[in-house]
């Protein structure tokens, strides 16, 4: 009799460590019985959206990085409001590219058709940010499911929750530790800018206004200057935007990392990653080694899928990703 309440209390004990993780109880085959087809619907409405415009691929991977960083991978990023004052109204959220938003919407409704209530945006967002990594000759990996889609989508919360491109390591390293991401998940989550863009005013400070002692940043190849400054000239429509990786653009690799090392990092934040002596011998690794990059932007995408996820009862499963169930 002792030894079976000990283990229940044991048992209880590790429930309750479990639930204390902030990490929910996600599963690969959380839809198994309900939506065996989930990942496969998807997948096609991504393919679809893909064959259409390549910004799909950049625009649902970032979607994704946003929409974790602040208030969890729950979709929050997704909610449209009549006055404006929805999460993804907030300034540092307006330059998301619509294509991104499309991809989510039109794989929901895809999967509304054949499993209606079952799963969440947010489930959606995270395969479909796998799925476009694949498309783009990225790795290939298992996507934990569960998510419930969150019932706050704020503006005001935004500010102070996404990296500036002009943060330094620390900076960089505080705010990823926020979300349980460490340095090693925050240089391969970089990686992605393998096939970002960017809008010209992100970094026209280190082409234009850099210090008082040289208009252009002097860590940045010379040769790479110009080809910015041409496609970026001073007073030039705040549309354009431009390849962050001018080697290979269209493909996920680990040329950002070659890149850096060839002083061809767009952001001052991309730059710091190999100035920074702390930094500079993953970033030369990752150069150096695909495998690498791959194993650990993999790693950090599972743990970036953790954050601050709703499951259980927490949250809801919206029928439109774009408005809260009424």
């Amino acid at each position: 009799m002792r030894k079976m309440q000990a283990w229940r209390r044991l048992c209880l004990v590790m429930v309750l460590l479990m639930l204390g993780q902030g990490e929910g109880q996600l599963a690969e085959n959380f839809y198994s019985s309900r939506c065996p087809n989930v990942e496969a619907i998807v997948k096609q409405a991504v393919s679809t959206k893909f064959s259409q415009t390549f910004t799909t691929i950049p625009a649902t991977l970032r979607l994704f990085f946003h929409d974790c960083f602040v208030e969890g991978c729950d979709a929050s990023i997704l909610i449209s409001s009549p006055n404006g004052d929805a999460e993804k109204d907030a300034a540092d959220n307006l330059s998301l590219a619509g294509d991104g938003f499309d991809t989510v919407i039109k794989a929901k409704q895809s999967v509304e058709a054949a499993c209606p209530g079952i799963v969440s945006c947010a489930d959606i967002l995270a395969v479909a940010a796998r799925d476009v990594v694949v498309l783009a000759g990225g790795p290939s990996f298992s996507v934990e499911l569960g998510r419930r889609d969150g019932l706050i989508s704020q503006a005001s919360q935004v500010a102070g929750n996404l990296p500036e491109p002009s943060f330094d390591l620390d900076q960089l390293n505080s705010m990823f530790a926020r979300h349980n991401l460490s340095q090693l998940d925050m240089i391969a989550l970089s990686g992605a800018h393998t096939v970002g863009f960017s809008h010209c005013s992100r970094f026209a400070n280190r082409l234009y206004s850099f210090s008082s002692s040289s208009q252009v940043d002097p860590s940045l190849d010379p040769d790479y200057a110009k080809q910015l400054m041409s496609a970026c000239p001073q007073n030039v429509d705040p549309r354009i935007a431009i390849d962050m990786d001018p080697v290979t653009p269209r493909t996920f690799d680990n040329v950002y990392y070659q890149n850096l090392v060839a002083g061809k990092g767009l952001f001052t934040s991309d730059e710091a990653l190999f100035s920074d002596p702390a930094s500079k011998p993953t970033v030369t690794d990752f150069a150096n080694s695909p495998g690498d990059f791959n194993g650990a932007f993999i790693t950090a995408m599972r743990k970036l899928g953790r954050v601050g996820v709703k499951t259980g009862d927490q949250g809801q499963i919206r029928k439109d990703c774009t408005a809260f169930n009424s």
